[in-house]
């Protein structure tokens, strides 16, 4: 079972269906002990990097979360939920994050529309899991975004976006992956990474992404 973590902030609910879409057994649940027990987790998130952070702490959630991450299971952050796996954030300056990713989450380049509220083509680095290359193997993937925020460059990040240069817009750390661009949102290319998470899941797969 893959436990969309429901920490009652946005539409969370939309991550959950589209995995049921794909075929997979998701439930969104706000009881840390079913989440505990589920065998994989998906990190939503949208709005302000505080009021995640701070109603994901409320909720009980954030030890969910890494104790997941802990124990090696598969796990996909979604926007703010990928940026919540970071230290910190320039939008809420002195809200910790959960530490799992080194780094801050900084302001979209000067001279940018922010947000950034676009389909955009990413720019898939060589090394990164079949998670992320299109089915004819070119990497060619157009996904949705929706944010004003990014995460650093770094040795996980393996796919970016050009929006007033390279904007980080996935990475991967073994059984870890996350995404800045929404998948739900994302047509048949944000349907196949949910559907590559969810075989991933009832595989077991706990050694990074198949290459």
């Amino acid at each position: 079972m893959i436990a969309v973590l429901d920490y009652g902030i946005g539409n969370l609910r939309s991550a959950e269906k589209a995995l049921q879409h794909v075929g997979a057994d998701a439930a969104l649940t706000a009881d840390p002990d079913v989440a505990a027990a589920a065998d994989g987790v998906v990190l939503p998130g949208v709005g302000s990097f505080g009021r995640c952070m701070e109603a994901l702490r409320a909720s009980g959630l954030d030890a969910v979360a890494l104790s997941a991450l802990d124990a090696g299971k598969p796990f996909l952050g979604i926007c703010v939920g990928m940026q919540m796996l970071y230290e910190g954030s320039d939008e809420s300056p002195g809200v910790a994050g959960l530490g799992v990713l080194p780094g801050t989450i900084r302001l979209l380049p000067a001279g940018v529309k922010r947000p950034q509220m676009q389909w955009n083509r990413l720019d898939v680095r060589p090394g990164a899991g079949r998670w992320l290359r299109s089915e004819d193997g070119t990497g060619e993937q157009w996904v949705y975004f929706v944010h004003s925020y990014a995460a650093p460059a770094g040795p996980d990040v393996v796919a970016t976006c050009d929006y007033g240069g390279p904007v980080t817009a996935a990475v991967e750390r073994g059984p870890l992956w996350a995404t800045q661009f929404h998948p739900e949102k994302s047509g048949a290319a944000g349907l196949a990474i949910l559907r590559a998470f969810a075989e991933r899941v009832s595989v077991g797969d706990l050694s990074g992404a198949s290459r």
